[in-house]
């Protein structure tokens, strides 16, 4: 291959698949591969990436390609990973193993960072200085891109915004409930899918999936409407946090809840009652935004990170 890389190319391993997509340096993606992840087996998770990157080298026709990959979990200053739901990848050196693997340096980063990373870069951030991108899914995490750069810090946490408590309690109290963390009443308790259902059963006695609630809530079930505003309120209670702490130009959301469209309006419209100074006199600027990349954020901003010198 040339020595000069001309392409990036993205792995996003996740829990239930591993999506490699090769993009050129302009943003077109030229190829793109999926297979299901190895369940509970590191050695053939390794085999799986090495084979998509074989796959991608004969799509570049000899062109030079970066590599970047988002996992899940975070790489610990020792180059171990930990906080990984793919439980086989916790306690492992997996970028080292996949440099060895591959043959070739690769950058690793949080799966959340590369979602942050994809959007600043040509997405629903892009140009904006500070973009906070958050996953709403079986999870509630985030990642931060400052300038077009990933921000991680020197404890590899920055965004692990789902694990502090949900701030400003309502008058109406909310559940506490505890966390695979090993503590209780966070944000990723009452703001992700599994956070939501788990609402609704507390207050209705009934077993939904967010999925469930939503579409049921569409065709005007009250109980699953109030499910939705309630779990509206809460997010734009835990968003408003974020605007104190950061004051990002945009945030980016992202994952299976992102897909219900009321967030986009109804969270800004309730969040200036918790943003300090917010209020119609000096409104907040903060955009909220859908991804625009959708799933393919993962391998996107893992290629981009790649790239980056």
């Amino acid at each position: 291959m040339n020595a000069t890389p001309s392409l990036a190319l993205g792995i996003d391993l996740g829990g239930t698949k591993i999506e490699a997509r090769l993009l050129q340096l302009d943003g077109k993606e030229i190829w793109r591969q999926r297979r299901a992840t190895p369940t509970a087996d590191y050695a053939a998770i390794l085999r799986t990436v090495s084979d998509l990157v074989a796959a991608a080298r004969s799509a570049a026709a000899g062109q030079a390609f970066t590599v970047g990959v988002g996992s899940p979990g975070t790489r610990t200053a020792s180059g171990l990973m930990k906080n990984c739901n793919s439980s086989c990848l916790n306690g492992m050196p997996l970028q080292a193993d996949m440099e060895q693997t591959l043959g070739q340096s690769i950058k690793l980063a949080n799966d959340a960072n590369c979602l942050a990373l994809a959007e600043a870069t040509d997405g629903a951030g892009a140009g904006a200085a500070v973009v906070f991108a958050a996953i709403l899914g079986t999870g509630a995490g985030a990642g931060i891109a400052v300038h077009g750069r990933v921000l991680t810090g020197p404890n590899g946490l920055a965004g692990e915004w789902g694990h502090n408590t949900l701030p400003f309690p309502s008058d109406a109290e909310d559940p506490v409930f505890e966390c695979y963390c090993g503590q209780r009443g966070c944000i990723e308790t009452l703001v992700s899918g599994p956070g939501m259902a788990r609402d609704h059963l507390f207050v209705n006695q009934e077993t939904l999936t967010a999925e469930q609630i939503a579409g049921r809530a569409g065709v005007g079930d009250l109980a699953c409407l109030a499910t939705l505003a309630r779990h509206t309120q809460r997010l734009a209670r835990a968003l408003a946090s974020v605007i104190n702490l950061l004051d990002p130009d945009v945030i980016v959301l992202g994952g299976g809840l992102s897909l219900m469209p009321h967030l986009c309006t109804e969270v800004p419209a309730l969040w200036g009652q918790w943003v300090f100074s917010g209020g119609l006199r000096d409104p907040v600027r903060t955009r909220l935004l859908p991804s625009r990349w959708g799933d393919a954020s993962g391998a996107r901003g893992a290629a981009w990170l790649g790239s980056q010198g």
